[in-house]
């Protein structure tokens, strides 16, 4: 399954295959890092918004697709609260991936990600950054990067499948 986490209220591009789509519905509170997700119930946020099974979400996806406005390198806010609150989707635990120490898996899928970020005038600094970004979160992840693209508007994705 695919999971698209996106900052568009009104997505309509094309998906090919199985999907979810976690996008703005109502309001999403912050992660307040009481680990709850980690020890009362465990890949199960404890705030209940409506985005409490994200991580949950994120252990059953194969590709985990980002979509977001390119703010200075980085995701919009919407969706960077989305991801912090899937902190359910790794364990605890603690091991050593390529030299560093990385929270366990928790789920047994490898995910593999993605990012289509979109805004005017995007630097080539902040490109870098973005994609430096998506390497830390699917190292984290224990994943891996399959492609990051930028458009110049949310306008030019319409012409995109995912």
């Amino acid at each position: 399954m695919k999971l698209i986490i996106t900052d568009l209220e009104n997505f309509n591009i094309p998906i090919e295959g199985e999907y979810k789509i976690i996008s703005p519905k109502g309001s999403i509170h912050h992660c307040i890092g009481c680990f709850g997700c980690w020890v009362k119930t465990p890949g199960k946020c404890v705030i209940h918004d409506g985005y409490e099974n994200t991580g949950i979400d994120m252990g059953k996806c194969s590709e985990l697709i980002l979509v977001s406005k390119c703010y200075y390198g980085s995701l919009s806010p919407f969706v960077k609260m989305v991801q912090d609150r899937a902190i359910s989707y790794i364990h605890p635990d603690f091991v050593i991936r390529k030299g560093e120490m990385h929270h366990k898996r928790r789920y047994q899928n490898v995910i593999s990600l993605s990012a289509h970020f979109y805004g005017e005038a995007i630097t080539e600094t902040e490109k870098e950054t973005a994609r430096e970004i998506l390497e830390a979160n699917a190292d984290n992840y224990d994943g891996k990067v399959k492609a990051v693209h930028f458009y110049k508007c949310a306008e030019e994705l319409e012409g995109i499948t995912l």
